[in-house]
């Protein structure tokens, strides 16, 4: 039985990020395949070069200035899918979907949203989440082993921030946000992580501008979601703070969630 890297990474812009996540993959973890979150550019602009150089190949899903999301993967990608047929899921380059060997990855970049429970950008957050359980509900029906992972801009228990009281009422830590990527859980997922470490504190994403990443004071909001087929496989889940504790090249203000599952 071998294992599989995966990683999800929201690299706040590819282009910026290129360089460090080359030198990642190649010296520190060449992970299998990684599935990344806020490209901030479209296909066509989209660095391939330097991860074919290192035997990935990639799928695309990019979007001009925001968003975007890709898949890099050192085993073959079968089929991709980045049109979901659903206005709320395709109104922003947030999804891709892709299967490599006999399991399924969806790849999300979940909206930011907004503490005024009553702004669009709340709204949408809400309705997102909701096609998104419905989706993933109709894809567990057909796929055993599914993976859902990216950026779900949620922290959904108190230990996944470093200070509750501070993060009371403030996007990502709202109750409404985290009914509903419990709702997404119930469908049939496991978060590997908190399944892997019940009782650990760690976090995946560090605010630039308090320097947080130095004190560690930051949440978690980045996840590997795995049906049972898939969540019992997973041997290891870790989150890789070498990209982010860099001062040049500016890294992300998120590390990578590298998870090992064995096939």
């Amino acid at each position: 039985m071998s294992r599989v890297k995966i990683a999800t990474f929201n690299v706040n812009s590819i282009r910026s990020r290129v360089d460090l996540i080359a030198t990642w993959l190649k010296e520190k973890n060449p992970v299998d395949i990684l599935c990344m979150q806020e490209l901030k550019c479209e296909d066509a602009q989209f660095p391939k070069a330097p991860f074919e150089a290192l035997g990935y190949e990639t799928a695309i899903n990019g979007e001009k200035r925001y968003n975007g999301v890709a898949v890099c993967s050192k085993l073959p990608i079968q089929r991709v899918k980045t049109v979901f047929d659903v206005e709320v899921l395709d109104r922003q380059k947030r999804l891709i979907e892709v299967e490599i060997e006999n399991m399924v990855i969806l790849n999300v970049y979940a909206p930011h949203g907004e503490s005024d429970e009553t702004d669009p950008k709340h709204l949408f957050k809400m309705d997102f989440y909701d096609a998104l359980t419905a989706y993933v509900a109709k894809l567990h029906k057909v796929y055993e082993k599914v993976i859902v992972l990216g950026d779900m801009n949620v922290a959904l228990e108190d230990i996944d921030v470093y200070n509750p009281e501070i993060f009371e009422g403030s996007v990502g830590f709202m109750e409404s946000e985290k009914a509903k990527l419990r709702a997404l859980l119930k469908v049939g997922l496991h978060d590997c992580y908190r399944q892997k470490y019940p009782d650990t504190q760690a976090f995946t994403w560090w605010d630039y501008r308090t320097a947080g990443i130095w004190r560690d004071e930051g949440m978690r909001i980045d996840y590997i979601l795995a049906t049972d087929a898939v969540a019992a496989q997973c041997e290891e889940i870790t989150v890789d703070l070498w990209t982010r504790r860099r001062r040049t090249p500016t890294p992300s203000d998120h590390a990578p969630l590298v998870g090992e599952i064995s096939l």
